[in-house]
């Protein structure tokens, strides 16, 4: 059934506007990922370097 609603859903999206829509969007019972907790010194050390905390990679 949610294969079917994304297939409805993809036919009548605005591709400009939205984004595709997968199964799993309209699967009641999967479970969500949990948010990351990211403290202030991690976000100050993006902003300011340039680096995802806890990498060495560089974000372009």
């Amino acid at each position: 059934m949610s294969a079917l609603l994304a297939l409805l859903a993809n036919c009548h999206r605005d591709p400009k506007k939205t984004r595709v829509f997968r199964p799993a969007d309209f699967d009641p019972f999967a479970r969500r990922a949990a948010p990351v907790e990211v403290g202030m010194e991690a976000v100050r050390e993006f902003f300011t370097t340039g680096k995802l905390p806890g990498t060495d990679a560089r974000v372009q």
